[in-house]
């Protein structure tokens, strides 16, 4: 049965056992659908495991409050909602308003498919300032000088007259590290990215193209192309030939290991991490992400238009792309050079947990 004719829930069943309901629901392509996001040129495909993990988390947190406040789905109204993403302990709100936005925005989705009119998760919707939203937790990237101090603090590169495979997990990082910085791509897009969509021609002025696509990647992940500049053309180039000598199987450009298994998002994390507290870094989030800010924030200031920053991000929506010209950064060191100079990696030796 598609999921056009897939029959409704209806709103008694999910009062009498709303986390089974919502298990349900989530993993179908009626959830996708209901997202703003979907894209109609696509075939909506179920999400993954891990987002229905997260989703169902959040709505049995909702599901736990109702219960405390003797409240069904059927009941519940938009001021409800309101105390529900309001409420907290000893003056402090259980969640940031960010995330609050979020589990309204969730909500909505199930009342629409519940064709719950109106829907009580857009009224609360309606009545939030959203402007107060992106207060809790800005947006952050790296200041010329910062990212600077983040690629000093790269693992180390393969010396001269340095042979064998000791060490190689170190120049695997520093290699995706480079990209991620310098590309903007998403740590599912460096995990995922493939020996063919590494471009082989340089440009003019010595950058090289990765024309992403979403094979091996998250389901978020678009077919688009970026863009390496020369700085990190290096050393990506030095990581694919020591990856050629260690003849490791497989398409990945960054392995897990020399079997060509593919990485865990958190051991990427857990190297990103590692280089910002090297770096003295200090950010609210030390990952991906605010790698991916910063290669965004920097297009933005070289005068990239929005319908440019979209495509080399691989955004399924323009306006996404405004908000990382509202990125926080923190104000330059004095002494540092000059904003626009080009940044290059450097040689700090890297503790690596995932040597072994």
């Amino acid at each position: 049965m598609s999921s056009n004719a897939a029959p409704r829930d209806s709103l008694a069943a999910w009062d009498r056992n709303p986390n089974v309901a919502f298990a349900a629901f989530v993993v179908t392509s009626a959830f996708v659908q209901t997202s703003s996001r979907q894209r109609d040129d696509l075939v909506p495909t179920p999400i993954s495991d891990e987002s229905a993990t997260i989703y169902k988390f959040m709505f049995g947190k909702f599901a736990t409050w109702m219960v405390d406040e003797r409240l069904k789905m059927s009941t519940v109204n938009a001021p409800d909602l309101r105390r529900f993403v309001e409420h907290g302990k000893d003056g402090k709100r259980d969640l940031n308003s960010k995330i609050a936005y979020r589990y309204l925005r969730l909500l909505e989705r199930c009342y629409d498919w519940l064709e719950r009119t109106p829907n009580p998760a857009r009224d609360a919707i309606a009545a939030t300032d959203r402007a107060h939203l992106a207060q809790d937790a800005p947006m952050a990237a790296l200041n010329g000088d910062e990212l600077d101090r983040f690629l000093a603090a790269l693992p180390a590169g393969r010396a001269p007259d340095q042979t064998g495979s000791a060490g190689w997990k170190r120049r695997r990082d520093r290699a995706m590290q480079v990209v991620m910085a310098l590309a903007g791509l998403k740590v599912a897009e460096a995990v995922g990215l493939l020996l063919e969509e590494v471009g082989r021609q340089a440009d003019v002025e010595g950058a090289i193209e990765l024309n992403i696509t979403p094979e091996h990647k998250h389901r978020t992940s678009y077919e688009h192309t970026a863009k390496l500049p020369r700085e990190g053309v290096a050393e990506l180039e030095a990581w694919l030939r020591e990856r050629a000598e260690l003849k490791i199987p497989g398409d990945l450009v960054f392995p897990a290991s020399l079997e060509g298994e593919p990485l865990h998002k958190a051991t990427v994390y857990r190297q990103v991490r590692a280089t910002f507290e090297r770096a003295g870094v200090a950010v609210p989030r030390a990952g991906g992400r605010t790698l991916r800010n910063t290669f965004a924030a920097r297009q933005w200031k070289e005068g990239a238009t929005p319908d440019e920053l979209t495509a080399a991000l691989g955004l399924a929506l323009e306006r996404s792309a405004q908000a990382y010209k509202y990125a926080h950064t923190n104000p330059e060191d004095d002494g540092a050079e000059d904003e626009g100079a080009e940044a290059t990696p450097g040689t700090a030796e890297a503790s690596d947990p995932d040597e072994k």
